[in-house]
């Protein structure tokens, strides 16, 4: 059963997000994984569709012609706890997650499983194959600082941070301070519908709150006391770009975010810090003169609530 209530919404797909729709991530074969990974990390522009191609579209029947999945498939997405049944589904969102970085990513989904009381996936509801299309959680670098993963992933940021002034802040926040961090996990289908951002967020954020209440133990409680946020995503830079913000002189946008809450987080972070990505990444006419960069931010716990409320107002516009 979903663990809260659900979001109805009408999908507006490119052709690889119907392939994806259409198949299992726990059955996937090579080809479709990779898919996968090109959905994930493609700023398509059928999130701007959605967000504007409307709310209430009638539902279409299942039988549907191929004409038909071209313009809208309808589909009940909810929000479940993470379960071991989740791990591939999982797996294949993150597997870029470090860049082309081989690291222990099964021991990383392992961790993210294992903490059902934070955390959600979101999954079409009814859906036999259980297809995992967004995760979401936030894991205590303290709590997990012993586990091979967690420590090569500390390694990774140390040794992909450029920025002499920004190294220092980060040495702290995942060393001394990693016990007060919780390192914020979101991977999706480009195309899951935005408006599910809000209440995937919320829900986060919530979790957590609760959490430091419920949970059984004191050590437990005080582990999601966090006092920052830190946040590992990926960009498009332009190759001509000038700093983050505003456009180029041809007029294209600087940075193109595959996140529309990456732009909030950044807003509202402490520090941040940009490298170039190597692994194989998604070439589109749209992004022939953009790099894709790894994005890493630290946010402090008390800019939360206007994040949350930012996420809204951007979602709702």
């Amino acid at each position: 059963m979903p663990k809260k209530s659900k979001r109805h919404h009408p999908l507006t797909f490119t052709p690889f997000a119907r392939s994806m729709a259409m198949t299992s991530c726990k059955k996937a074969k090579q080809d479709i994984k990779e898919i996968n990974l090109q959905i994930e990390d493609s700023p398509s522009s059928s999130v701007n569709r959605l967000l504007n191609n409307g709310k209430d579209k009638t539902k279409q029947s299942e039988s549907s012609d191929s004409e038909d999945l071209e313009g809208v498939v309808q589909a009940d997405f909810a929000f479940f706890d993470p379960k071991n049944s989740d791990f591939h589904g999982v797996k294949v969102l993150l597997q870029t997650y470090l860049d082309n970085k081989q690291w222990g990513l099964s021991g990383f989904v392992d961790l993210i499983l294992g903490q059902p009381t934070v955390g959600t996936v979101v999954k079409i509801e009814d859906d036999e194959d259980e297809g995992v299309y967004s995760v979401v959680s936030a894991l205590n670098l303290g709590r997990y600082t012993d586990s091979k993963c967690i420590i090569e992933l500390k390694d990774y940021l140390l040794k992909v941070c450029r920025d002499m002034d920004i190294i220092p802040q980060l040495k702290s926040l995942i060393g001394e301070r990693a016990k007060d961090v919780g390192l914020i996990v979101s991977q999706r289908v480009v195309n899951l519908p935005p408006q599910l951002l809000p209440p995937l967020y919320d829900s986060l954020f919530d979790e957590v709150n609760w959490a430091t209440e419920d949970e059984p133990t004191e050590e437990l409680r005080s582990s999601f006391r966090f006092k920052f946020y830190l946040i590992i995503s990926k960009i498009y830079k332009h190759k001509n770009a000038v700093g983050d913000k505003g456009t180029t002189k041809n007029g294209d946008e600087n940075v193109i975010y595959i996140k529309p809450e990456d732009e909030l987080f950044l807003e509202f972070c402490s520090w941040s810090f940009s490298f170039p990505l190597h692994a194989q990444q998604v070439t589109t006419d749209e992004l022939k003169n953009y790099r894709p960069m790894g994005l890493v931010m630290a946010i402090e716990a008390s800019k939360i609530s206007i994040f949350r409320q930012q996420m809204h107002s951007l979602i709702d516009e």
